[in-house]
């Protein structure tokens, strides 16, 4: 039994109503297709769920939802809240964009506002100063404190952990394990190419005058993880609706990811697939396309990707920030990257 989201790597909860699967506060459940879903109430993210038995939970949560008194619906999708306090979503058939809607608003609708928060609580704290005119003694103070290493922290510390390598390649040659940790200062050097693997796309990472590239399940595992902080500021319903669309114009989320990787950019060299330079509707449909495409293959019968999922995803949870990187931080760069 799985507790950590697959996502932010934070706890997901339990609950005492469903007994085939206490796990989470909020359960998104589809009862004609048979899937189950948690929903982390920090990242607001859908954690599919890689369980034998899970239309026996389906059917509880089926069976409660009925007892339970609905609090919203539409025609295709209703929420009910047990008096224990469980959340529980009911999906029947909607349309991609409802679907998109019900299933992405929240968590891009929840990083907008805490971004706009953010800004607000810095400008306040700004104007507070200035009104205070403060006095030279206590601006001295303050030049006193030690930002160096709150900077550091900021830009240095791990924002993503991924575990890479571990497969054989063609000559047989297996690659060793290990986890990448991806910092603030590198995600504005992501960029998604084209690569002629299954995936039709490659991800590549520059630090420090050097470059890492990953390659097929690497690459779909490292832009997963690293999408979402390019993110950070969410984005309104109808932005959602356009990345729907976006992605519905390349008819599925796996030939979206392909096409954005191949398409022909205006601009620098150096901005060529930068995922940063990419509009807001195109990076959000970024993050649903890789969201889609890890369920898609799960649900085809590769459950063995969810199980890593979640079983990384507790390993990695356990795994402490610090204030500053350890020196064996650039270990991974110095052994796969490559110089510019």
């Amino acid at each position: 039994m799985y507790k950590t989201c697959i996502f932010c790597k934070k706890p997901l909860d339990s609950n005492e109503v469903v007994e085939e699967f206490p796990v989470g506060r909020r359960l998104a459940f589809d009862p004609a297709k048979g899937r189950l879903w948690v929903v982390c109430r920090r990242c607001h993210r859908w954690n599919l769920t890689p369980l034998e038995e899970r239309w026996e939970a389906v059917e509880t949560c089926e069976r409660i939802f009925r007892d339970t008194r609905t609090r919203a619906s539409t025609e295709n999708i209703g929420i009910a809240r047990h008096r224990e306090g469980l959340d529980l979503v009911r999906i029947g058939k909607p349309p991609r964009r409802e679907f998109a809607a019900w299933r992405y608003g929240d968590q891009f609708g929840k990083r907008m506002r805490r971004t706009g928060l953010g800004v607000a609580a810095g400008l306040g704290g700004g104007w507070l100063l200035a009104g205070l005119q403060l006095s030279l003694p206590t601006l001295a103070a303050w030049g006193s404190f030690p930002w160096l290493p709150v900077v550091a922290w900021v830009y240095l510390r791990p924002t993503a952990k991924v575990r890479v390598g571990g497969k054989s390649g063609e000559d047989g040659v297996v690659t060793p394990e290990n986890v990448a940790k991806f910092r603030l200062l590198d995600l504005g050097s992501v960029r998604i190419l084209p690569d002629d693997g299954d995936l039709g796309f490659g991800v590549e990472i520059r630090r420090s005058g050097r470059r890492a590239r990953f390659v097929d399940e690497d690459a779909r595992r490292v832009a997963a993880a690293i999408v979402p902080h390019l993110n950070g500021w969410g984005g309104s319903r109808s932005a959602v609706q356009r990345a729907v669309a976006e992605i519905e114009s390349s008819g599925h989320p796996s030939r979206f990811l392909a096409d954005v990787a191949n398409r022909d950019r205006v601009g620098a060299l150096r901005q060529e697939g930068r995922i940063r330079s990419m509009s807001q509707p195109t990076r959000l449909a970024l993050e649903m396309s890789l969201h889609e495409e890890q369920e898609r293959r799960a649900l085809g019968g590769e459950l063995w990707i969810l199980e890593q999922a979640w079983k990384e995803a507790e390993e990695i949870a356990a795994i402490a920030d610090r204030l500053l990187l350890p020196a064996r931080t650039d270990e991974f760069f110095d052994r796969h990257g490559k110089p510019d």
